[in-house]
């Protein structure tokens, strides 16, 4: 990396410094005994090229574009086009959630995100007596194709990237998608979008499961099967990183838990016949941009590195696209603050900064009064607000990877890569992520970083602005959205109805064949693409395969 003359006068200097430090030092002491970040992983005073004495450019970084790819998966990233923008966004009925969809859309967003409620979420339709009081009220409530129709009303879905948070339930979701996108004329082959379908982490993270992990993992290559043959531009899953982080996970955590997710994955769909490079292109990845900026940055290097390893030794992948590691990201949800909300606005532009500096390929920006209730409108477009000053006025994406070489950040990148390995491999020795989950091995470290993070947060060693120091006397804010209390009730009527309305003899056939593929082998998808296309509704159809597989029930942690 450098000549070694050059090196030892470095070395030299490098000394004379430190002396200097030390008598400053005595009269001048710095404000902590031991600077650490969020993973823990040691900051040094200062970075210089005896930090990067061994370091292989090729090897460590290479060009945009090329393996490993840490740097960025296309050669030119936001020179060519920006990130896809895109909001999350779902609340109430089908219909309101439309509005805002269009509203987001006018105010210039280039991609849709859907939000379900819980009862949605978990499989139940509005009128299951465990969804009372929950309906459209975290999410927008979907119980049948009707309701998805409503939902996309005016929206061509060939002209619009849709991505949309569901797991448990995600075939049914994706085939009501589908079913809507017929209705339009639109092919499946024209559609482009994410369905998340990351259940590993719904174990260890989440809580919104069904069903136990095996049979949940058949759902997943079903999928992965049929959206590689039918709906070709479809990524098939969204392995999530985020939901590990808002649980408490480090940084180094995160991605580590997320990779070993994904290779359970590609082992379950190669175990399934399905080869490495038929599905490895429609992988992508979904991760939480927090508060330490040059970690998070490294963070997304680092995992791109990792992944493109994995893919090209572990498992033999030949296609590029395989090894390249595309991602979403959402700012972080976890440190948002009811205190002095405004500050939300600088948390997450600076969040949504390191993201962008980390080459993500789609951004999601979490409004400033959401730790108060759902975004509202006003809120949510000073969020978009954020990506597009970004994007148009910072000039930082005009060149590609503009931190590497920092000789702090390539040392940074190199720490977090070898701890989230290390993770990796124990989680391997463990027999995999699934085998991990079950032994409650995952949940346990989540929850021990948790802890640490709130007690640093208590103890006042964490300083989180507004909250724990430099409080203030501040007005209640208003303009808060509230969803109708009464949108549950307008729900259960048009389940009424539709359950009047709709061929009943058609429904019970339908969900027939699809109880009797799910206790063989046959692929799941098209026999619940044929149960939507005749109303059977979201609870029905989950219902069926409840009967079957079972519901998973949580262990007890000790």
């Amino acid at each position: 990396m450098c000549d070694p003359k050059k090196l030892e006068e470095i070395k030299t200097s490098k000394a004379k410094y430190d002396d200097k430090v030390a008598k400053v030092l005595q009269k001048m002491p710095e404000r902590k005994a031991e600077f650490l970040n969020t993973s823990g992983i040691p900051i040094n005073r200062v970075y210089t090229p005896l930090d990067m004495a061994d370091f292989d450019y090729l090897q460590k970084l290479g060009l945009p574009g090329q393996y490993p790819y840490t740097r960025a998966v296309q050669p030119t990233a936001y020179r060519g086009r920006y990130w896809t923008m895109r909001q999350y966004a779902g609340f109430g009925s089908a219909e309101e959630t439309n509005e805002r969809y269009h509203f987001l859309l006018k105010s210039g967003q280039t991609g849709l995100s859907v939000a379900f409620d819980l009862p949605t979420q978990i499989g139940y339709d509005s009128d299951h007596p465990l969804a009372q009081g929950e309906v459209g009220k975290v999410g927008v409530s979907i119980d049948s194709l009707a309701d998805m129709e409503r939902l996309f009303q005016g929206i061509p879905l060939d002209k619009v990237s849709t991505s949309m948070t569901i797991n448990s339930p995600c075939a049914v979701l994706l085939a009501m998608y589908l079913a809507v996108a017929e209705k339009q004329g639109v092919t499946p082959d024209k559609l482009r979008g994410t369905v998340q379908n990351d259940i590993l982490k719904e174990y260890s993270s989440r809580g919104t499961y069904i069903f136990p992990p095996r049979p949940s993992m058949r759902i997943i290559t079903d999928i992965f099967e049929f959206c590689t043959k039918e709906v070709p531009q479809w990524n098939t899953i969204s392995i999530s990183g985020y939901h590990i982080r808002e649980a408490g996970s480090t940084a180094v955590q995160e991605i580590a838990f997320t990779l070993a997710n994904g290779i359970a994955y590609v082992e379950a769909a190669i175990k399934a016949g399905l080869k490495v490079d038929e599905f490895g292109p429609r992988l992508s990845f979904f991760f939480n941009s927090h508060s330490d900026f040059l970690e998070e940055v490294a963070k997304y290097r680092a995992a791109r590195r990792i992944w493109a390893k994995i893919m090209k030794e572990r498992f033999g992948a030949t296609d590029p696209r395989s090894l390249m590691l595309r991602f979403h990201t959402q700012t972080a949800g976890c440190t948002l603050t009811a205190q002095q909300p405004l500050n939300n606005i600088m948390r997450v532009a600076f969040q949504a900064m390191s993201a962008v500096l980390g080459g993500t390929q789609s951004l999601h920006t979490n409004s400033f009064d959401e730790a108060l209730a759902l975004p509202s409108e006003t809120a949510v477009q000073v969020a978009l607000r954020s990506q597009q000053v970004i994007a148009y006025e910072t000039n930082v994406c005009d060149t590609v990877d503009p931190l590497a070489g920092s000789y702090y950040l390539e040392n940074l990148t190199d720490a977090v890569e070898a701890r989230a390995q290390e993770y990796i491999d124990q989680i391997d020795r463990l027999g995999g992520s699934v085998a991990a989950i079950e032994k409650g091995f995952v949940q346990k470290e989540i929850g021990a970083s948790a802890y640490r993070y709130q007690q640093e947060i208590e103890k006042g060693e964490r300083v989180i602005v507004g909250l724990n120091r430099f409080q203030a006397a501040e007005e209640k804010l208003s303009g808060l959205l509230k969803v109708d209390p009464e949108v549950g009730e307008r729900q259960v009527a048009r389940l009424k109805e539709l359950r009047s309305t709709r061929d009943n003899a058609a429904v019970s056939q339908a969900l027939a064949a699809l109880k009797a593929a799910a206790q063989g082998t046959d692929n799941l998808m098209p026999l619940i693409v044929k149960a939507v296309r005749v109303l059977a509704t979201l609870g029905e159809v989950c219902d069926t395969l409840r009967g079957v597989f079972g519901e998973y029930e949580a262990p007890a942690l000790v």
